[in-house]
């Protein structure tokens, strides 16, 4: 719930200012402080090439011997069932399954050799730059901030939107799992992003148990609020969905004289939350059918879309996650039917919604300053096991980055025969995490402290991979 409290408090610097607002469970902002506004000035804003970025998690670790790195002449346990094509890159060569990611490829920068120790499905490495949790744990608030939450912390973006949003719902969701990765950590869930929710529908039930996808419909929603904020002394108890809610309830706050006895703070974060943009982003209303049905009618043709709404409004940072909705299919985690699921559920759907996504960013002249990055949290195993799957790799896995300032027709980094490992400048995730700082525009060794007190660098100690930025 967001608090307002009523009471006058003078603080060390002899200002007199009300409570801040905290706001719990959504966290949609971030509490507005004077010092996280000197930090802000201190950030260098819009310095860096990428003004937005989108992440596109992959969740479940993505086969990058069967995608972007594919092993023709090794041993058929070892290549797989699919054939490589050329790219628009010459010399260059991808699945055949992705034939229109093909044609873009002379514009991005294809990482072949991200590599850490943190097996896990949750994307906290490849968000954080930190390998070194417990993988067994879900979301910790020890855990150190994601670049949506630093982001968040900076005062990056506009006075009327968050500086980060999670889509279509928290990692994890899908299975009541709060996955690590897109959250605040030890600087608080006030610098959480702004998660949206989904409650896919399917139109039918898979023919087993795991690993047979079936196609998720429905769009992300804003959240829906517990009670309205305690803005006054009333409290309002009636569970509708944000929209009707602020729409009604907020009006009222504003023709009283709550707002009059609001700091200049407080009123920015109220403006934030009531935002008619933020709202307008997730209403899908006004898209044609013909942008729908080139995105894909289904849950993750949607998020894109809404995705490609935020980019439009600079939202800094954006996450898209492939959740994994109960026993509907596993995602990327393809330990069994891995060539199956590729071929007939997750390849057509990359394939479609991020040269969709590309498409519209350069029509509208936003691509060279928006950064896409598509990846998974880990790669696969090089052998093919019994089941015709591959099993958890973190040791070696791809990252596909274009726009933004990153390098165009590039490739960087290679691997052995069987793809297992980096032969050539392999990449730490916390040098891939400071790389995406860097393209921000922020400083990738500024630290913040963590619950005890202690100077933690927002890349974790990690450098810029330059070679990858144009």
């Amino acid at each position: 719930m967001l608090h307002v409290l009523g009471r006058r408090k003078r603080l060390c610097d002899g200002i007199t200012r009300r409570d801040l607002m905290q706001v719990g469970g959504l966290s949609l902002f971030g509490s507005m402080t004077i010092p996280r506004l000197l930090r802000a000035a201190d950030s260098s804003q819009g310095a860096g090439p990428a003004k937005s970025v989108m992440l596109f998690n992959l969740l479940g670790g993505p086969a990058h011997m069967d995608m972007f790195d594919m092993k023709p002449n090794a041993p058929a346990k070892i290549r797989g069932e699919f054939n490589p094509i050329s790219t628009s890159l010459p010399g260059v060569q991808i699945c055949e399954h992705m034939p229109n990611i093909a044609r873009w490829m002379h514009k991005a920068t294809l990482i072949r050799t991200v590599t850490h120790k943190y097996n896990s499905h949750d994307p906290l490495a490849i968000m954080t730059g930190w390998e070194d949790g417990n993988a067994q744990l879900p979301a910790q608030a020890t855990d150190p901030p994601d670049i949506g939450a630093i982001c968040e912390y900076l005062g990056r973006g506009s006075r009327d939107l968050p500086a980060a949003v999670c889509l279509p719902n928290f990692p994890g969701s899908g299975q009541s799992y709060r996955r690590g990765g897109p959250y605040g950590g030890f600087l608080g869930s006030q610098y959480d992003p702004l998660f949206a929710v989904a409650s896919p529908t399917f139109k039918k039930e898979p023919t087993s148990k795991d690993y047979y996808p079936v196609m998720p419909h429905g769009e992300p929603k804003m959240p829906a609020l517990d009670s309205l904020p305690a803005m006054t002394a009333d409290r309002f108890d009636r569970r509708r969905s944000i929209l009707s809610q602020l729409d009604q309830q907020f009006e009222l706050v504003r023709a009283s004289r709550t707002l009059d006895r609001l700091d200049g703070f407080q009123r920015r974060a109220f403006e934030m939350l009531t935002s008619s943009r933020t709202r307008d982003a997730f209403d899908l209303s006004g898209e044609s059918q013909a942008t729908r049905r080139r995105y894909g009618e289904n849950l993750w043709g949607s998020t894109m879309i809404v995705a490609r709404r935020l980019l439009e409004r600079r939202v800094p940072f954006v996450s898209v996650h492939q959740d994994i909705y109960k026993h509907y299919g596993h995602a990327y985690d393809m330990h069994t039917n891995n060539f199956g699921m590729l071929k007939d559920f997750n390849l057509p759907i990359l394939d479609r919604v991020i040269p969709a996504l590309l498409e519209d960013l350069e029509a509208r002249g936003l691509l060279d300053s928006t950064l896409i990055i598509v990846m998974g949290e880990m790669g696969r195993t090089p052998t093919v096991n019994a089941r015709a799957g591959r099993d958890h790799w973190p040791q070696c896995g791809f990252s596909l980055m274009i726009g933004g300032g990153i390098r165009r027709g590039h490739v960087h980094g290679t691997t052995d025969k069987q793809a297992a490992y980096p032969e050539s400048h392999p990449v730490k995730v916390r040098d891939f995490v400071a790389t995406i700082y860097q393209l921000m525009g922020i400083d990738p060794h500024m630290t913040v402290d963590d619950r005890q007190g202690r100077p933690i660098a927002i890349a974790q100690g990690g450098e810029p991979l330059f070679d990858v930025i144009g």
